[in-house]
């Protein structure tokens, strides 16, 4: 897992009660982060059928999940980024626990997708490689953090950025298209006031509405897969980039979005706030390596021509896809196999940076990124 600065302010009273026991990590996002990443890692499975043809309700499936998971994702980021103020100690855990990931993953994910293509490998860090997109523009936000305090309209202008990005000749490089488009989301996870955020744990309201609100949508996305290209849903193209106009760009990245934050704030309703054991809060903390490590599994697959015909592309091929990629990201966060590559997952840089000084006050647990998701860098998928 990716070691995080510490992301949370010491509080006091009635609201430390509610999201700490007894100083322990709050289980609930990381319930949200690993039902999430679920999502991510089936989603990713699916994507060679999904642009097949013929599979309609699996690329409505598709649809819907990326509708949501990538806000749930930067809005998780952005509320554990609340009490970063670029101090010394929490940059340099940004360098070791966002960039140099990035650094090291976007070397190793190009490197063996370059192996199996059969071609060379030619090394360009300022472009992700697939799922690195996410800690490339985890960087940036983060880094922007203190400025969006500063701001008396900081939502709003947030909103402001990412429409204009329409307009902007958008290119892979640093991620650009992401990080403003989905740069909303982070915002109100830093800035939406903490006891309305918190208030959607078990929303009684919002679990009610689950069934119909996600039904809707189930039936919206059926309807579209003919009629718009899962691009749109990517979030990294400009209206240029998706041969749209930047009127008809502005109306479906407004409805896609605001479709994104309701059955975002559903999810997050239905996600269990606490459970009996801490096994499934610990396998959510550690999402990170499946998160990493699953592309290099989907890319043996699809260049093992597994997708090609015969059993996956079945409606049973596709149930047992499903649940094998549900069991992968399982295995991929338990212990056994998350202990052993912290070290590629969050790098020391002793040799490099300097030790800091504890920070004055009350110490506070350090929270870990939250497992992200996908989306392409050099390809084309989410």
């Amino acid at each position: 897992m990716l070691a995080e600065p510490p992301t949370t302010q010491p509080r006091t009273g009635s609201t430390e009660r509610t999201e700490r026991t007894g100083g322990a990590r709050e289980p609930f996002f990381d319930h949200a982060k690993l039902l999430a990443m679920v999502l991510v890692v089936c989603g990713h499975f699916w994507e060679p059928l999904v642009r097949a043809p013929g599979h309609r309700v699996l690329h409505a499936g598709y649809l819907l999940a990326y509708a949501f998971h990538m806000p749930v994702f930067v809005f998780v980021s952005g509320w554990f980024s609340r009490s970063f103020t670029a101090r010394p100690d929490q940059l340099g855990r940004l360098l070791s626990g966002v960039l140099a990931p990035y650094l090291l993953w976007t070397t190793l994910l190009g490197a063996y997708t370059a192996w199996l293509d059969g071609g060379g490998f030619a090394l360009d860090l300022l472009t992700p490689v697939w799922v690195t997109w996410f800690l490339l523009s985890l960087f940036l936000w983060r880094l922007s953090a203190p400025l969006w305090h500063r701001l008396r309209a900081p939502l709003a202008t947030a909103v402001a950025v990412s429409l204009l990005a329409g307009a902007l000749p958008l290119t892979p490089q640093l991620s650009i298209g992401r990080t403003l488009q989905l740069l909303p989301f982070f915002v109100a996870g830093l800035v939406l006031d903490r006891r309305r955020v918190l208030a959607l744990r078990g929303h009684r309201w919002l679990r009610a509405a689950a069934a119909p609100v996600f039904g809707a949508a189930a039936l919206a996305a059926y309807w579209l897969v003919p009629r718009l290209d899962a691009a749109w849903f990517y979030r990294s193209a400009s209206a240029a980039g998706l041969h749209a106009g930047y009127p008809h760009w502005l109306l479906v990245s407004l409805g896609i979005n605001l479709a994104g934050a309701v059955l975002g704030a559903v999810f997050l309703a239905l996600v269990p706030v606490r459970t009996r054991s801490g096994r499934w809060a610990a396998l959510g903390a550690a999402g990170t390596a499946a998160f990493l490590v699953h592309p290099f599994l989907q890319e043996a697959l699809v260049h093992g021509g597994w997708y090609g015909g015969g059993f996956l592309p079945s409606a049973a091929g596709q149930s047992a896809l499903t649940a094998a990629a549900a069991g992968l990201t399982l295995l991929l966060c338990s212990r056994p196999v998350a202990g052993p590559l912290r070290p590629l997952l969050a790098p020391r840089l002793r040799l490099l940076l300097r030790e800091q000084p504890p920070p004055a006050g009350p110490p506070v647990r350090p929270t870990m990124i939250p497992e992200l998701p996908s989306g392409p860098g050099r390809r084309t998928g989410g």
